[in-house]
């Protein structure tokens, strides 16, 4: 007999049960930065087809049709595309908005150490500062601590930045943020 993963209804959760998140407008709107925009749709590229699947099952729970497709005969990317409507005047006011939409950022722009040969870290990169700026200061709103927001190697990229998640911040993070990518998260799990 295999371990159920459902709550159990009279007694609570069950230690084992991990919820799955659902995703919101304000999510969308923290993945577009790493999308592509067209007349009428957001276009949204990953190497996860199990992700595409799910953004594809997320957007239609939020009324809205949406549809993915293969990129390329011989390349391992996955579009996901919906319509810019479902978007229109989304805002990101309430706590809950700003973790949606930290979790979104994270899941487009942020990075996750993979190799058990380095020290885990957690990382937000962008090319638009006063962008990521904010989601720092979304993220220290909450009470999780980050590094300084800086440009690793100006000779490079005069227009990269990037900050960390503090160590002491990581299981927060996790707990709080976490990650509705299948890989991000699966790390997020196993090295907390």
């Amino acid at each position: 007999m295999g371990i159920p993963r459902e709550p159990l209804k009279l007694r609570g959760l069950r230690r084992d049960y991990t919820r799955a998140f659902q995703i919101s407008k304000q999510y969308l709107l923290g993945l577009l930065h790493d999308a592509t925009e067209r007349k009428t749709t957001y276009r949204i590229a990953t190497q996860s087809k199990e992700f595409s699947k799910f953004l594809v099952s997320e957007i239609k729970n939020l009324g809205m049709s949406a549809w993915n497709y293969k990129e390329g005969k011989n390349r391992d990317l996955w579009i996901t595309e919906f319509s810019k409507s479902l978007l229109k005047d989304t805002k990101i006011s309430s706590i809950q908005d700003k973790i949606d939409y930290v979790r979104g950022y994270f899941d487009a722009e942020g990075g996750i150490s993979r190799s058990p040969k380095v020290r885990f870290y957690i990382y937000f990169c962008q090319k638009d500062k006063e962008d990521l700026l904010k989601v720092k200061t979304y993220l220290e709103k909450i009470g999780i601590s980050c590094g300084k927001l800086h440009n690793p190697s100006y000779k490079v990229d005069p227009n990269y930045w990037r900050f960390f998640v503090r160590a002491k911040s990581y299981l927060k993070f996790a707990k709080i943020i976490s990650s509705s990518h299948p890989e991000k998260v699966a790390f997020l799990r196993m090295k907390i």
